[in-house]
């Protein structure tokens, strides 16, 4: 059987998850978020769930893969692909995903999980190791980054290597495998047909898209929801990992930002994140995905070409 997905993509605060809702509403479909934080009850603001967006249409459009791990727990690469697998699976049991019928929708900004299923990558099932990462914490990015290059040059193409933490992923899946073999994903077991689309806009006016969606969160209750997970015991290293907002508001709330500077920081570090998530999709390009890059909110564009290419069966 073959299941049809149209995938968008792009960076933050480009409009994905309107423009999603927008073509999942005219297909009568439903979205798979492919965002390596909406996975986690509790992070609402911070990592741009925008769930009224889903019901500002009629009917309201069910989406799959947000709110589905307490922040507490590693919700790893291998467990998003896995899950995502199996709604894909129960998906097509449906007629009209079923046998290439209408395509299911996957919104998101972790190219990382993208590409992990649009290339089906077999990913190890490895366990965090605690003292491991925090002998490799005490190295610089780049050191980690030529270890990685040196011992896994396979993994070290497929790795995000502006990200210390992917990098550090990385090499302790790579640890592991020498140690002995470990258990991999399974395929999903369906021919799956992708289409995707990426969006971007000038540089100038992402940064400025960025600053007042900052502001419209934070005036929204950001610190507040950060300052929920603290008293909820989520500890100030778990918010570090968790990155970006997180990050940065909880340094404020355990006094080691004043709020001014808070704001600022996090306005640089989203605007270097968006950088590389276009740089992430760009190397997709490379690597042998095609690529169809639109203007910010071109349904039109992209349910066009999704209507052609669901007549050529």
């Amino acid at each position: 059987m073959m299941v049809r997905l149209l995938i968008i993509v792009g960076p933050t605060a480009v409009g994905k998850t309107r423009l999603g809702v927008e073509v999942a509403h005219a297909l009568g479909s439903e979205i798979l978020s492919a965002d390596s934080r909406q996975v986690y009850r509790g992070l609402d603001l911070g990592t741009g769930k925008d769930l009224e967006e889903y019901s500002a249409v009629d009917p309201p459009i069910p989406y799959h893969l947000i709110d589905v791990a307490d922040p507490h727990e590693i919700y790893t690469l291998f467990r998003f692909q896995q899950d995502c697998y199996e709604v894909i699976r129960l998906l097509a049991e449906q007629d009209r995903y079923g046998s290439g019928g209408v395509p299911l929708v996957m919104v998101g900004g972790s190219g990382l999980y993208v590409e992990a299923v649009v290339r089906d990558y077999r990913i190890a099932d490895v366990p965090e190791d605690p003292e491991f990462r925090q002998r490799l914490r005490r190295r610089g990015r780049e050191e980690l980054v030529e270890r990685l290059r040196r011992t896994d040059p396979d993994r070290a193409a497929e790795t995000d290597l502006s990200s210390r933490e992917r990098v550090i992923r990385a090499l302790e899946i790579t640890a592991a495998e020498h140690r002995g073999p470990v258990p991999t994903s399974a395929p999903l077991g369906l021919e799956l047909a992708c289409r995707v689309f990426a969006v971007r806009i000038d540089r100038a006016t992402l940064r400025r898209r960025i600053r007042t969606r900052l502001e419209d969160r934070l005036s929204g209750g950001m610190v507040d929801e950060v300052r929920t997970l603290l008293a909820a015991g989520i500890p100030a290293e778990r918010l570090e990992r968790l990155g970006l907002e997180y990050r940065e508001i909880g340094a404020y709330l355990t006094g080691s930002k004043n709020h001014r500077r808070m704001v600022d920081d996090l306005a640089t570090a989203i605007g270097r994140f968006s950088k590389r998530q276009e740089t992430w999709f760009r190397g997709m390009e490379r690597r042998g995905t095609p690529v169809t890059w639109i203007g910010p909110g071109d349904a039109t564009r992209i349910l066009e070409d999704v209507r052609a290419w669901v007549s050529e069966a």
